[in-house]
């Protein structure tokens, strides 16, 4: 093995899908791309990682909502046109011919082009670190979408998409301590 450089070792984990996050200030809808998201145990509480740099942060702050919309492959030039123009001088949903549907719980909308939506309320926010907590409160999957790969970002512009899926359900069944 060879060293590397230590500043690039976030490369090597890589947190899960890159998702698109939509909130509502009271006005106007916008989407933010996120590559650093996690779940929090076996239930819907989630976190990313965002801060005032994003224009989407004071919606999160003011509201206290959001939704976490998940992109596929097809939608990468998608998810990486509105990572990088801000919704304080560009509609989003306009300009990448997103459709904003409505949710049951928050004001921000569901993305309809993508696999699937999570509806999510603001828990906490970890100023220290840029977290932000949140509990799902809704979810959705449309299972009539043929395209169902999703994007991983590596960091550095590149990205990984997921590929075969291997079933190991039953191995792991006799391992899961009860309750999960």
């Amino acid at each position: 093995m060879r060293q590397m450089k230590l500043s690039r070792a976030f490369t090597l984990i890589e947190p899960g899908p890159v998702v698109l996050v939509t909130t509502h200030d009271g006005s106007k809808n916008n989407i933010m791309t996120i590559s650093w998201t996690m779940v929090m145990d076996f239930t819907p509480m989630f976190a990313m990682t965002t801060g005032p740099w994003n224009y989407s942060f004071a919606a999160l702050q003011k509201n206290r909502e959001c939704v976490i919309a998940i992109p596929t492959v097809d939608l990468l030039d998608t998810v990486v046109g509105v990572g990088t123009c801000s919704g304080a001088d560009t509609d989003k949903f306009a300009k990448f011919g997103l459709t904003a549907a409505k949710g049951k719980a928050v004001q921000a909308p569901l993305i309809a082009e993508c696999l699937a939506n999570i509806e999510c309320r603001v828990v906490d926010f970890v100023g220290a670190h840029d977290i932000v907590v949140l509990e799902g409160v809704a979810a959705y999957f449309n299972s009539a979408r043929k395209e169902k790969r999703m994007l991983h970002a590596v960091g550095d512009g590149t990205f990984v998409v997921d590929g075969r899926t291997y079933d190991r359900k039953k191995m792991m069944a006799a391992k899961l301590p009860s309750g999960h």
